[in-house]
């Protein structure tokens, strides 16, 4: 039986400001939804009507599900649970989001979560997630010859793995609180290559270093460092597997970080595989695929 994308997902039905390309149908599907909505945008309520877990590539957005409100960041997780009611806003976040959504088949899922409940919400940045959402990125492209309902399933296991659906953080802050910290946090991701201490964060913030750790910490689910180095792991991958040219060496400080044994221990432990071997493994798909 095909899979029925969230009603309010469907293609008939989408707000302008939104689109979707479907990428794959099955047990296992995947879609890439691309958003342009600003401040100006009312938001409106939305149902989940799949079990879906989406990775949110670039940009940001909020969302109010289930009571709380979560904002969304790069490397960011959405997770879907059928029937819940969620909003997404757009108050504070300019220039759109991009997020690779993958839905699980009702049948599948308490195979795929072990019997684990598995609830409506958000994930902050988590470094086995990211690196595993840019493999699916590099599937979604056609540039692996593992299959994009693979690699989607893993990115799906991944969050069973080290997420534990049904663990999902909850926090309620102003709307400032929150805007403040997005901005904060988009700023880490674009300058993420530079050596930035809490200190220069929590000044281009506005904050004392104290605040601007409570806050950060409260409305992303991770503290500023734990996201400079996740975004840090994030481009490191993304320059593993799009620029093969590179060495490791050089990837890990274009990426920002300082000392490659540490680089070589962070991507080894989110990765299960060192950059080199996980390089290979992506090229090798790629050169397969294309064969």
């Amino acid at each position: 039986m095909r899979p029925r994308l969230p009603r309010p997902l469907q293609r008939d039905t989408l707000p302008r400001m939104l689109t979707a390309r479907t990428l794959s149908t099955g047990p296992v599907s995947v879609v890439e939804y691309a958003c342009n909505a600003g401040p100006g945008e009312r938001p409106f309520a939305e149902q989940h009507e799949g079990w879906s877990v989406s990775y949110v590539q670039r940009g940001s957005f909020g969302c109010r599900c289930r009571g709380q409100h979560h904002e969304l960041v790069p490397g960011s997780l959405l997770v879907g649970r059928p029937g819940d009611e969620y909003e997404c806003t757009h108050d504070h976040h300019q220039g759109g989001d991009l997020c690779l959504a993958v839905f699980v088949a009702p049948e599948l899922v308490d195979e795929v979560s072990r019997g684990r409940p598995w609830a409506s919400g958000v994930l902050p940045p988590l470094p086995g997630l990211m690196v595993q959402g840019e493999a699916a990125r590099v599937a979604a492209a056609g540039e692996a010859d593992v299959g994009l309902d693979e690699a989607a399933l893993a990115l799906v296991s991944r969050f069973v793995d080290l997420a534990g659906p049904g663990r999902l953080p909850h926090y309620r802050l102003s709307p400032m609180d929150r805007r403040r910290a997005v901005e904060s946090a988009l700023w880490i991701e674009a300058h993420a290559a530079e050596p930035l201490e809490l200190a220069a964060m929590a000044a281009q913030a506005g904050f004392s270093p104290y605040h601007y750790l409570r806050l950060f910490s409260a409305v992303l689910g991770v503290t500023p460092h734990q996201y400079l180095l996740r975004c840090r792991l994030r481009q490191a991958a993304r320059l593993l597997a799009d620029r093969p040219e590179r060495a490791v060496t050089e990837v890990a400080l274009d990426a920002g970080f300082a000392d490659l044994s540490n680089f070589v221990r962070t991507f080894g432990r989110a990765a299960g595989l060192p950059p080199a071997r996980w390089r290979r493994k992506i090229l090798q798909e790629r050169r397969r695929a294309r064969s």
